[in-house]
Protein backbone atom coordinates (compact mmCIF):
# COMPACT_ATOMS: atom_id res chain seq x y z
CA UNK A 1 0.00 0.00 0.00
CA UNK A 2 0.92 3.43 -1.15
CA UNK A 3 -0.34 6.27 1.44
CA UNK A 4 0.57 9.85 -1.45
CA UNK A 5 1.03 13.13 0.46
CA UNK A 6 -1.71 15.83 0.28
CA UNK A 7 -4.58 17.67 1.72
CA UNK A 8 -6.70 14.43 2.82
CA UNK A 9 -4.46 12.22 4.04
CA UNK A 10 -2.00 14.65 6.00
CA UNK A 11 -2.19 16.62 9.20
CA UNK A 12 -0.55 20.00 9.75
CA UNK A 13 0.82 20.61 13.31
CA UNK A 14 -0.85 18.39 15.46
CA UNK A 15 -1.88 14.88 17.41
CA UNK A 16 -5.17 13.42 17.95
CA UNK A 17 -6.54 10.56 18.54
CA UNK A 18 -9.75 11.48 17.22
CA UNK A 19 -8.13 11.45 14.07
CA UNK A 20 -9.80 9.26 11.08
CA UNK A 21 -7.38 6.98 9.79
CA UNK A 22 -6.38 7.24 6.21
CA UNK A 23 -5.96 3.89 5.63
CA UNK A 24 -6.46 1.06 7.37
CA UNK A 25 -3.87 -2.29 7.20
CA UNK A 26 -3.58 -5.92 8.59
CA UNK A 27 -1.04 -6.09 11.56
CA UNK A 28 2.71 -7.21 9.97
CA UNK A 29 1.87 -5.35 6.73
CA UNK A 30 4.21 -3.30 4.82
CA UNK A 31 3.25 0.16 4.24
CA UNK A 32 4.86 3.00 2.00
CA UNK A 33 4.01 6.54 3.31
CA UNK A 34 5.23 9.84 0.98
CA UNK A 35 5.97 12.94 3.21
CA UNK A 36 6.57 16.73 2.53
CA UNK A 37 7.63 19.39 4.74
CA UNK A 38 8.07 23.00 5.44
CA UNK A 39 5.62 26.37 4.81
CA UNK A 40 5.99 28.17 2.05
CA UNK A 41 8.34 30.50 3.49
CA UNK A 42 10.71 27.60 2.97
CA UNK A 43 10.48 26.80 -0.84
CA UNK A 44 13.92 27.03 -2.56
CA UNK A 45 13.06 28.81 -5.83
CA UNK A 46 11.82 27.28 -9.62
CA UNK A 47 15.53 25.72 -9.70
CA UNK A 48 14.55 22.58 -7.69
CA UNK A 49 11.79 20.51 -8.08
CA UNK A 50 8.66 20.38 -5.05
CA UNK A 51 6.29 17.98 -4.98
CA UNK A 52 2.95 19.39 -6.60
CA UNK A 53 1.26 18.23 -3.21
CA UNK A 54 3.30 20.76 -0.90
CA UNK A 55 1.57 23.53 -2.71
CA UNK A 56 -1.89 21.94 -2.57
CA UNK A 57 -1.24 21.42 1.42
CA UNK A 58 -0.16 25.18 1.51
CA UNK A 59 -3.07 26.26 -0.62
CA UNK A 60 -5.30 24.36 1.96
CA UNK A 61 -4.23 27.04 4.84
CA UNK A 62 -1.82 27.90 7.45
CA UNK A 63 -1.74 25.11 10.21
CA UNK A 64 -3.57 25.95 13.82
CA UNK A 65 -0.50 25.43 15.48
CA UNK A 66 2.91 25.49 14.10
CA UNK A 67 4.85 22.58 13.86
CA UNK A 68 5.15 19.34 11.00
CA UNK A 69 3.07 18.24 7.91
CA UNK A 70 3.05 14.53 9.11
CA UNK A 71 1.06 11.55 6.54
CA UNK A 72 -1.54 9.54 8.20
CA UNK A 73 -2.20 8.39 10.62
CA UNK A 74 -2.09 4.92 9.59
CA UNK A 75 -4.50 2.13 11.50
CA UNK A 76 -3.32 -0.94 12.49
CA UNK A 77 -5.92 -4.05 12.91
CA UNK A 78 -6.78 -5.27 15.95
CA UNK A 79 -4.42 -2.26 18.15
CA UNK A 80 -5.71 -1.22 20.98
CA UNK A 81 -5.07 0.86 24.42
CA UNK A 82 -2.02 -1.31 26.24
CA UNK A 83 -0.26 -2.85 23.04
CA UNK A 84 2.80 -1.86 21.14
CA UNK A 85 3.35 -0.91 18.02
CA UNK A 86 6.71 -2.00 16.41
CA UNK A 87 7.41 0.01 13.31
CA UNK A 88 10.43 -1.71 11.64
CA UNK A 89 11.87 0.93 9.05
CA UNK A 90 12.19 -0.88 5.70
CA UNK A 91 13.90 1.81 3.39
CA UNK A 92 13.72 5.46 3.76
CA UNK A 93 14.40 7.52 -0.18
CA UNK A 94 14.60 10.91 -1.04
CA UNK A 95 11.31 12.42 -2.62
CA UNK A 96 13.13 16.17 -4.29
CA UNK A 97 16.58 17.58 -4.61
CA UNK A 98 17.23 20.08 -1.65
CA UNK A 99 16.40 20.47 1.38
CA UNK A 100 16.76 23.48 4.38
CA UNK A 101 18.04 24.92 7.01
CA UNK A 102 16.45 27.21 8.94
CA UNK A 103 18.14 29.68 12.35
CA UNK A 104 15.31 31.76 14.12
CA UNK A 105 15.83 34.00 16.85
CA UNK A 106 15.03 32.93 20.48
CA UNK A 107 14.90 29.40 19.61
CA UNK A 108 17.29 26.56 19.35
CA UNK A 109 19.56 25.37 21.81
CA UNK A 110 21.51 29.03 21.85
CA UNK A 111 18.58 31.48 21.90
CA UNK A 112 20.00 34.48 22.46
CA UNK A 113 23.17 34.17 20.15
CA UNK A 114 21.60 34.98 16.72
CA UNK A 115 19.31 37.64 16.19
CA UNK A 116 18.30 37.41 12.53
CA UNK A 117 16.63 34.46 10.57
CA UNK A 118 19.04 32.84 8.46
CA UNK A 119 17.42 30.34 5.62
CA UNK A 120 19.93 28.21 3.61
CA UNK A 121 18.34 26.02 0.78
CA UNK A 122 20.83 22.95 0.63
CA UNK A 123 21.33 20.91 -3.14
CA UNK A 124 20.94 16.84 -2.36
CA UNK A 125 22.30 14.48 -5.15
CA UNK A 126 20.21 11.17 -4.63
CA UNK A 127 22.41 9.71 -6.63
CA UNK A 128 25.48 10.75 -4.50
CA UNK A 129 23.66 10.25 -1.11
CA UNK A 130 25.19 14.05 -0.33
CA UNK A 131 24.61 16.95 0.65
CA UNK A 132 26.50 20.37 -0.88
CA UNK A 133 26.72 23.05 1.86
CA UNK A 134 27.18 26.71 1.00
CA UNK A 135 31.04 27.18 1.32
CA UNK A 136 31.30 23.32 -0.94
CA UNK A 137 31.33 20.97 2.07
CA UNK A 138 29.83 17.51 0.68
CA UNK A 139 27.95 16.22 3.39
CA UNK A 140 27.08 12.77 3.51
CA UNK A 141 23.64 12.01 3.77
CA UNK A 142 21.64 9.95 6.45
CA UNK A 143 17.99 9.93 5.72
CA UNK A 144 15.18 9.26 8.54
CA UNK A 145 12.50 10.69 10.03
CA UNK A 146 12.41 12.84 12.93
CA UNK A 147 8.62 12.43 13.72
CA UNK A 148 7.16 8.87 14.02
CA UNK A 149 4.36 8.25 15.67
CA UNK A 150 1.04 7.01 17.24
CA UNK A 151 -1.69 8.71 18.63
CA UNK A 152 -1.32 10.22 22.01
CA UNK A 153 -3.95 9.30 24.56
CA UNK A 154 -7.52 11.10 23.43
CA UNK A 155 -7.90 12.53 26.92
CA UNK A 156 -4.85 14.60 25.85
CA UNK A 157 -6.57 16.06 23.33
CA UNK A 158 -5.60 17.81 20.18
CA UNK A 159 -1.13 18.28 21.32
CA UNK A 160 1.16 19.82 18.73
CA UNK A 161 3.70 18.21 16.87
CA UNK A 162 6.77 19.70 18.34
CA UNK A 163 7.64 18.18 21.62
CA UNK A 164 8.31 14.54 22.23
CA UNK A 165 6.26 12.15 24.74
CA UNK A 166 5.34 8.92 25.58
CA UNK A 167 3.45 8.06 22.07
CA UNK A 168 7.08 9.02 20.38
CA UNK A 169 6.13 12.16 18.18
CA UNK A 170 9.38 14.27 17.45
CA UNK A 171 12.09 12.11 18.46
CA UNK A 172 14.35 13.34 16.36
CA UNK A 173 16.84 10.31 16.76
CA UNK A 174 19.14 10.06 13.85
CA UNK A 175 19.32 6.38 14.85
CA UNK A 176 15.93 5.49 13.61
CA UNK A 177 16.96 5.20 9.55
CA UNK A 178 16.82 2.05 7.57
CA UNK A 179 17.09 -1.36 9.82
CA UNK A 180 16.08 0.39 12.85
CA UNK A 181 12.86 -0.81 15.16
CA UNK A 182 10.68 1.77 17.10
CA UNK A 183 9.09 0.41 19.36
CA UNK A 184 5.31 2.76 20.62
CA UNK A 185 3.33 2.19 23.46
CA UNK A 186 -0.44 1.93 21.70
CA UNK A 187 -3.15 4.55 23.84
CA UNK A 188 -5.86 4.64 20.56
CA UNK A 189 -7.91 1.82 19.35
CA UNK A 190 -5.81 1.23 15.54
CA UNK A 191 -2.81 2.49 16.98
CA UNK A 192 -2.60 5.69 14.41
CA UNK A 193 0.37 5.70 12.79
CA UNK A 194 1.56 8.99 11.44
CA UNK A 195 5.06 10.00 10.35
CA UNK A 196 7.13 12.94 8.93
CA UNK A 197 9.40 15.80 9.62
CA UNK A 198 11.76 14.40 6.64
CA UNK A 199 15.88 14.52 7.47
CA UNK A 200 18.47 14.43 5.22
CA UNK A 201 21.40 14.31 7.78
CA UNK A 202 21.09 15.72 11.30
CA UNK A 203 23.64 15.38 13.88
CA UNK A 204 23.10 14.76 17.62
CA UNK A 205 21.72 17.59 19.72
CA UNK A 206 19.98 19.04 16.63
CA UNK A 207 21.27 22.17 17.93
CA UNK A 208 19.81 24.85 15.57
CA UNK A 209 16.56 23.34 15.45
CA UNK A 210 16.61 22.14 12.13
CA UNK A 211 18.47 19.45 10.38
CA UNK A 212 18.49 19.43 6.37
CA UNK A 213 14.75 19.43 6.22
CA UNK A 214 13.44 17.38 3.45
CA UNK A 215 11.02 14.97 1.85
CA UNK A 216 10.95 11.50 2.43
CA UNK A 217 9.34 8.15 1.35
CA UNK A 218 9.77 6.05 4.03
CA UNK A 219 8.41 1.98 3.35
CA UNK A 220 7.50 0.39 7.14
CA UNK A 221 5.98 -2.66 8.72
CA UNK A 222 3.86 -2.11 11.34
CA UNK A 223 3.05 -4.92 13.50
CA UNK A 224 0.82 -5.34 16.68
CA UNK A 225 3.03 -6.52 19.35
CA UNK A 226 1.09 -8.37 23.01
CA UNK A 227 4.17 -10.05 24.34
CA UNK A 228 6.10 -6.30 25.09
CA UNK A 229 6.74 -4.31 28.12
CA UNK A 230 7.32 -1.24 26.26
CA UNK A 231 5.52 1.98 28.41
CA UNK A 232 7.64 4.44 26.76
CA UNK A 233 9.49 4.69 23.04
CA UNK A 234 12.23 2.23 22.77
CA UNK A 235 14.22 1.13 19.84
CA UNK A 236 17.09 -1.05 18.26
CA UNK A 237 19.25 -1.19 15.46
CA UNK A 238 20.77 -4.27 14.29
CA UNK A 239 23.59 -3.62 16.58
CA UNK A 240 21.99 -1.77 19.33
CA UNK A 241 19.14 -1.41 22.01
CA UNK A 242 17.77 1.95 22.59
CA UNK A 243 15.75 3.44 25.63
CA UNK A 244 15.04 7.46 24.92
CA UNK A 245 14.06 9.57 27.67
CA UNK A 246 12.66 12.82 27.01
CA UNK A 247 12.06 15.91 29.44
CA UNK A 248 12.36 19.58 29.43
CA UNK A 249 15.57 19.28 31.85
CA UNK A 250 18.17 17.02 30.52
CA UNK A 251 19.48 15.45 33.89
CA UNK A 252 15.70 13.90 34.16
CA UNK A 253 15.95 12.86 30.47
CA UNK A 254 19.49 10.82 31.14
CA UNK A 255 17.98 9.56 34.54
CA UNK A 256 14.62 8.17 32.34
CA UNK A 257 16.91 6.87 29.57
CA UNK A 258 19.32 4.67 32.60
CA UNK A 259 16.75 3.75 33.94
CA UNK A 260 14.78 2.38 31.16
CA UNK A 261 17.96 0.70 29.84
CA UNK A 262 19.04 -1.41 33.39
CA UNK A 263 15.86 -2.71 32.81
CA UNK A 264 16.13 -3.68 29.87
CA UNK A 265 19.87 -5.43 30.29
CA UNK A 266 18.50 -7.36 33.69
CA UNK A 267 15.64 -8.78 31.63
CA UNK A 268 17.78 -9.72 28.48
CA UNK A 269 20.27 -11.35 30.85
CA UNK A 270 19.05 -12.06 33.85
CA UNK A 271 21.11 -10.19 35.71
CA UNK A 272 20.55 -8.07 38.76
CA UNK A 273 19.96 -4.26 38.40
CA UNK A 274 23.36 -3.45 40.42
CA UNK A 275 25.11 -5.20 38.07
CA UNK A 276 23.06 -3.86 34.57
CA UNK A 277 24.07 -0.69 36.61
CA UNK A 278 27.39 -1.52 36.14
CA UNK A 279 27.27 -2.43 32.84
CA UNK A 280 25.80 0.75 31.44
CA UNK A 281 28.52 2.44 33.35
CA UNK A 282 30.85 0.15 31.25
CA UNK A 283 29.38 -0.47 27.87
CA UNK A 284 26.46 1.86 27.25
CA UNK A 285 26.68 4.93 25.64
CA UNK A 286 24.43 8.23 26.37
CA UNK A 287 23.91 10.75 23.84
CA UNK A 288 22.34 13.47 23.64
CA UNK A 289 18.96 13.08 20.59
CA UNK A 290 17.75 16.61 20.69
CA UNK A 291 17.90 20.08 22.76
CA UNK A 292 15.32 22.03 21.08
CA UNK A 293 12.22 20.75 20.81
CA UNK A 294 11.06 22.03 23.82
CA UNK A 295 10.85 18.40 25.72
CA UNK A 296 14.63 17.48 25.30
CA UNK A 297 15.62 14.02 24.56
CA UNK A 298 18.58 12.03 25.60
CA UNK A 299 19.28 7.78 24.44
CA UNK A 300 20.99 4.98 25.71
CA UNK A 301 23.02 2.51 23.00
CA UNK A 302 23.92 -0.66 24.61
CA UNK A 303 25.82 -3.21 22.11
CA UNK A 304 23.34 -6.03 21.33
CA UNK A 305 26.52 -8.49 21.51
CA UNK A 306 26.91 -7.85 25.74
CA UNK A 307 23.43 -9.33 25.60
CA UNK A 308 23.24 -12.16 23.85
Amino acid sequence: MIIDAGPKTCHWGYFDAALDPVATVASGSEVTMNTVTGGKAMLPGEAYHVPPELHEIHAAGEPAMPGHILTGPVAVDGAMPGDVLQVDVLDVQLRQDWGYNVIRPLSGTLPLDFDQTHHTTIPLDADAAEATMPWGLKLPLAPFFGVMAVAPPREWGRISTIEPRAHGGNLDNRELGVGASLYLPVFAEGALFSCGDGHGAQGDGEVCVTAIETALQGRFRLTVRRDLDVTYPEAETPTHYITMGLHPDLDTCVEIALRRMISVVAEKIGIGRAEAYMLCSLAGDLRITQTVNREKGVHMMMPKSYLS
